[in-house]
């Protein structure tokens, strides 16, 4: 017999967690008068609006049109069933949960496989951590990272350990403490021609891959130098897990979990290339650092920092590689998402560890935070490589390429001082290429006016809420729906009101149910009565409902008008379908039966009278 989540248990995870701070895991949110506002994290927008409100401790978009409470954000967002939901949000709590749900399957957070891997990859994270500071094998490693100005309080901050040059050490430790081990699942094992396996890291510096909630779910592994230069060359410098069940490498940001609470405080973040890098930056006292997974910038991670600033600012290697790095990144933000992009490109074309290590780590912060350019001046740069600018045919198309850039550029500021730096640079009349600029800011009007049809996958376009218009009937309905949720009295009141009825029956069947909670709970709490409710159709009308911009208080006389409009319409309905029967039973000719609904239908206009 499955054992249920207690209905108690249940309430008590809701009524102790505050869905502003479980949203604000995944959505930047800001206070919008007595609401937050945010980014939908359930389909791409632009303008916000995605509302919770923390009063009633539900969320809704106006957008897409979800909603909901604390355990409907978590299925949603994560994907998770009610159990699991329940169960996620319970964790923290320190409240333990049956270990079977409504379906009578064994629940956990994730399945058993992913737990498994994340219970593997933790244990090597800590055998690793121990190899670096607790033994002799990894004294060398220790020196390495002392050598590059990585303290003890670092190392241990980030967690980094030793893979010494043995590739069967870790084996052996997991085949003690996982018997049944997902060897050739884990990704930290390389399966030899004979099925028996090796570890696949060895003699490297261990940097330990996180996800959001801080679980090591991949390794990043740096080569320790050797006095075999040729064997140093047959094995990449860096070498990442391979893609497994947790680890995902397009989805996956470094450090990410630290990084979160000081990414909110100053609503930006640093985006680098490398692991070290993130390191120096975080050494030099920038904390809101992050860097992606030795590939591309991609979509979904720019969907997870959006989620949470509203302003990158790329620090990529200043050499050539890093250079194109930054400018396939800037398109990818500037097209996919409304974050606002900075750059920060260092002198002498080094990446940000080696400037540390050069210049120091108050040089560093200073080149972070005072040395930001905007896009424009640094494809202002950037567009230069392709030219050679001594050749007047290459200044010409150089110009035209930077002006279609600067047209883009919303701030008639940075226009103007990026004209007058070019007039300057290139000996040409400010005037001249405002003229130019204009006609290329006229071009765009023209070509915006052109409708463009986005080719996307069809499974990734959100649906859009159907919004329709709402007469005064069902408005009188929303409000009477809306006051009995929070006032006893205007339900005691709607009760006792004889033969009422709503004109719509899902408002009709909505109110039956608040009334069954009524009776069971003595009051509603709407975070409670969404759990309640078990009709989606229901869910979505009570979201909208709540959602509406009606007056905190009720009166008397708000309270009659919505009865009576709600009265004159059901009368209204109720002569519409007389008047049908009427020229039914005419057509037949039944005279008896035509007089009876006749008489009916100027009963009910009799009382409509009496309305006024």
């Amino acid at each position: 017999m499955p054992q249920l989540i207690p209905q108690e248990l249940i309430d008590t995870v809701r009524q102790e967690t505050n869905i502003v701070e479980v949203v604000e895991n995944y959505v930047q949110l800001k206070k919008s008068g007595k609401n937050y506002l945010g980014l939908c994290p359930f389909h791409n927008e632009k303008t916000p609006s995605f509302t919770v409100a923390e009063d009633k401790q539900i969320f809704h978009c106006f957008g897409c049109g979800k909603g909901g409470n604390v355990f409907t954000f978590i299925q949603e967002v994560e994907g998770l069933s009610f159990p699991e939901a329940v169960g996620k949000l319970a964790e923290p709590l320190n409240l333990s949960l049956p270990t079977t749900s409504f379906s009578g399957v064994q629940q956990t957070p994730k399945n058993s496989t992913h737990q498994k891997l994340i219970e593997m990859h933790e244990h090597a994270k800590s055998f690793f951590h121990h190899i670096l500071v607790n033994t002799e094998v990894g004294k060398d490693a220790m020196t390495y990272l002392e050598q590059r100005g990585i303290s003890r309080e670092y190392i241990d901050e980030f967690e980094l350990g030793f893979a010494p040059d043995n590739r069967d050490i870790l084996l052996k430790v997991m085949q003690k403490e996982f018997k049944d081990g997902l060897f050739d699942e884990s990704g930290l094992f390389v399966e030899r021609d004979d099925g028996t396996f090796m570890d696949r890291f060895f003699n490297r510096v261990m940097f330990p891959i996180k996800d959001a909630k801080g679980k090591t779910i991949g390794f990043s592994g740096r080569q320790m130098p050797t006095d075999q230069p040729d064997k140093d060359k047959k094995q990449p410098k860096y070498l990442n897990s391979p893609e497994t069940e947790i680890f995902n490498k397009r989805e996956v940001i470094y450090n990410f979990h630290l990084a979160r609470p000081h990414i909110r405080k100053t609503n930006e973040v640093y985006l680098f290339e490398g692991f070290m890098d993130v390191m120096a930056s975080y050494m030099s006292g920038v904390k809101n650092a992050v860097a992606t997974m030795g590939t591309s910038l991609t979509e979904q991670q720019i969907h997870r920092l959006e989620r949470v600033c509203e302003d990158v600012t790329i620090c990529y290697d200043g050499d050539s590689a890093g250079i194109n790095a930054t400018n396939r990144a800037i398109e990818l933000l500037t097209n996919n998402t409304a974050i606002g992009v900075q750059v920060v490109s260092l002198p002498n074309k080094l990446d940000p560890d080696d400037y540390r290590m050069t210049y120091g780590t108050d040089a560093l912060e200073n080149e972070l935070l005072h040395h930001k350019k905007t896009v424009f001046q640094f494809k202002r740069v950037y567009l230069m490589q392709d030219f050679n600018l001594a050749n007047e045919s290459d200044v010409l198309a150089y110009l035209e390429l930077v002006l279609k850039e600067l047209a883009m550029i919303p701030s008639v500021i940075e226009k103007d001082f990026a004209l007058t730096q070019l007039s300057e640079e290139f000996n040409l009349s400010k005037e001249t290429l405002q003229l130019q600029l204009n006609q290329l800011i006229q071009d765009n009007k023209q070509q915006a006016f052109k409708p463009i049809i986005p080719r996307r996958p069809e499974n990734i376009v959100p649906k859009t809420q159907e919004f329709r218009k709402i007469d005064v009937v069902e408005k009188a309905e929303m409000l009477l729906i809306f006051r009995v949720l929070s006032e006893k009295s205007t339900f005691q009141k709607m009760i006792s009101q004889p033969n009422f009825s709503f004109v719509h029956d899902a408002y009709q069947e909505l109110f039956q149910h608040i009334a069954s909670f009524y009776e069971l709970y003595g009051r509603v709490e709407l975070a409670d009565f969404i759990n309640y409710l078990k009709e989606d159709n229901l869910r979505n009308l009570l979201i909208t409902i709540t959602m509406q911009n009606f007056s905190e208080q009720s009166n008397d006389r708000e309270i009659s008008d919505c009865l009576q409009v709600i009265e004159k319409a059901s009368i209204q309905s109720k002569i519409k379908a007389l008047k049908k029967q009427q020229q039914e039973v005419k057509q037949i000719g039944d005279s008896i039966k035509e007089m009876e609904v006749t008489l009916e239908i100027i009963q009910l206009q009799k009382e409509l009278s009496n309305w006024g």
